[in-house]
């Protein structure tokens, strides 16, 4: 009898109609690998959510609207499930594919409860991030492990999870080959922008998984005949905490400055920072700073060789899979009672009340903060 395999893709999510902005917001905010608060200001995390998701939906509506109403993730990760599962089964491996999406539909959650009324004997758990991050990779493995600690069947399913995969080499090549072909179309770019979500400054590899990327990436392209200068900057920054600098924004009116006339930019992915604020934002805040020729490179997507290379990484990673437990940490923050949720709730709401009524100035700094 052939045995069961599962592979569970992870993303993102994103809203896909305006009225689903406000609540992919809190979704996203609530999660406090991405708003890291310190000791007490952690009963903050769910009304600092609510009150950022708040603040942040128009703006963010106005953006998605920009690109059709929505996020396109969802459809993307849906084509990428299917050429993974395709891929695959040219190689003689048969697996259902899942997705799972850590702040909208269809949550990891729901994926999970799939998984299990199918009855997979064995698990790839694949990322769709390249390099780990304790708010992207990170986040996600967190909620597989509450999952999987609260449940017997899960608990003893064989799991391997694939936490990062910037250094394969298919991955690099892929990537060198898109750009190489953009460049071919836009000869006059002489600088590459390689633009790369941001995430909170706090020590993770991300910062350090990139800069090899993007070296990796380069070298590559060395080898295909191609010197072109690069600089690497983070997008998306929010909220009064501190990001991975250099921000694209400030490095795009750099460029200017410096007298770039043509650039050619790089995201990681296809989502509303490349849809919205790479192609409307930072175009036009490039073509004001003197930047006059302005390209983009696609995102891989359903790219054949990188497929086949994702194909390559679930099949090395099938050997080594073992019961995926949580480790006591993990667990204790993952784990609340709701009544101690809701006390919490209360305290944190007088809190706010009585910040707000003593030092006004300092909560509407906040807000327009959060608002730039």
């Amino acid at each position: 009898m052939e045995e069961k395999i599962g592979v569970l893709l992870l993303n993102l999510g994103g809203p896909e109609r305006l009225k689903d902005v406000q609540p992919f917001l809190y979704n996203l905010f609530a999660d406090p690998d991405i708003i890291r608060l310190p000791g007490l200001f952690k009963l903050l995390q769910r009304p600092l959510a609510k009150l950022i998701s708040v603040l942040r939906a128009p703006k963010s509506k106005e953006g998605y609207a920009a690109i059709g109403g929505g996020s396109p993730l969802r459809k993307i990760t849906g084509e990428q499930a299917n050429a993974l599962r395709m891929a695959l089964k040219a190689m003689n491996v048969n697996v259902s594919v899942y997705v799972g999406m850590r702040y909208w539909y269809p949550f990891t959650e729901e994926a999970i409860e799939q998984i299990k009324l199918d009855r997979i004997k064995k698990l790839v758990v694949l990322p769709l991030y390249p390099q780990f991050s304790i708010s992207t990779t990170g986040s996600s493995i967190r909620v597989l492990q509450h999952i999987f600690r609260e449940d017997v069947y899960l608990s003893r399913l064989p799991v391997s999870a694939i936490l990062s995969w910037y250094q394969r080499q298919g991955y690099i090549c892929s990537m060198a080959d898109l750009i190489k072909e953009e460049l071919e179309r836009f000869e006059k770019a002489r600088r590459g922008l390689f633009a790369y979500r941001m995430v909170e400054d706090a020590g993770d590899p991300y910062k350090d998984q990139m800069e090899e990327c993007v070296y990796l990436i380069m070298q590559e392209l060395k080898s295909k005949g191609i010197g072109n200068d690069h600089t690497l900057a983070y997008q998306s920054r929010v909220g009064p905490v501190q990001w991975l600098k250099p921000y694209t924004d400030e490095v795009l009116v750099e460029l200017g400055q410096k007298g770039v006339k043509s650039l050619l930019v790089v995201p990681i992915s296809e989502h509303i920072e490349t849809l919205e604020e790479i192609d409307m934002e930072y175009k036009h805040l490039a073509l004001e700073s003197g930047i006059k020729n302005w390209g983009r490179v696609p995102a891989l997507g359903c790219t054949s060789s990188f497929i086949t290379d994702l194909a390559d990484a679930v099949v090395e990673a099938l050997p080594s899979a073992k019961a995926l437990s949580a480790s006591r940490e993990a667990a204790e923050e993952t784990n609340y009672e709701p009544v101690r949720y809701l006390v919490k709730l209360f305290f944190c709401s007088i809190l706010a009340i009585v910040l707000l009524l003593l030092r006004p100035k300092v909560v509407f700094a906040f807000r327009n903060r959060l608002l730039r």
